[in-house]
């Protein structure tokens, strides 16, 4: 990434009106991110599963990450992304939680579109502070805790509000593949749920009661896989 900005999380004099104007299509599944200890873990692991091969992604140099990526259908990807070795340390906390992981590579988290990022986080402060971010012909703006953690064990989405003309799925190569289903498990679902519910398009998402965590199934050309 080229540049980043943090943001204070202000709305103005409209704002009020901006929030009444939010809806159940306010937040949308704009992408999922599977998490390794390191990238070509990571990658094989995601392969492995899918049947399918990555696309190399970039660097992350405010965040000290990189990442490899999948086009899915309906303009949505799949990113897999772990600490960049190569990079410098960041200044700030890595996004997704990726300081603290350890165990096999998964799926860690979701990232939902917003129009407005502003006026959702005025009535989702939670999902962290505004980070204007660049890299070449993107922009985009991202809420991201100060600490790296979603609430609800990660389970919470993080919001990212794209501010370039073409979204990112518009630049990977078709393999096939469409998400079918995405299941979010939390103990504590039922508030999860509720907090999101007069925003979000539940599209293909479905909420259940259990252990945290995410899982995935993901039509490809030699069937339906799981993550």
């Amino acid at each position: 990434m080229g540049s980043v900005v943090a943001e204070p999380a202000a709305i103005s004099g409209d704002g009020a009106g901006r929030i009444q104007n939010l809806s159940t299509e306010t937040i949308r599944l704009d992408h999922l991110a599977i998490a390794g200890q390191t990238l070509a873990e990571a990658t094989d692991w995601t392969e492995s599963r899918l049947g399918v091969a990555l696309q190399p992604g970039g660097a992350h140099d405010v965040f000290g990450t990189h990442n490899e990526l999948l086009g899915l259908a309906d303009g949505l990807y799949l990113e897999v992304i772990a600490i960049d070795p190569s990079a410098l340390p960041p200044e700030r906390t890595r996004w997704f939680d990726l300081d603290r992981f350890q165990g096999p590579p998964r799926l860690t988290n979701w990232i939902c579109q917003v129009e407005d990022l502003d006026a959702v986080l005025e009535i989702l402060p939670q999902a962290g502070v505004p980070v204007s971010l660049s890299r070449g012909d993107l922009r985009w703006r991202m809420a991201v805790p100060k600490d790296g953690i979603l609430p609800y064990d990660n389970c919470f989405p993080a919001l990212i509000e794209w501010q370039s003309p073409v979204h990112p799925s518009a630049l990977l190569t078709s393999q096939g593949c469409r998400l079918s289903r995405l299941i979010v498990s939390h103990p504590q679902v039922e508030r999860l749920e509720g907090e999101l519910a007069p925003y979000l398009d539940r599209s293909v998402i479905v909420f259940e009661k259990g252990p945290a965590g995410l899982h995935a199934d993901i039509e490809t050309p030699t069937g339906t896989r799981h993550l």
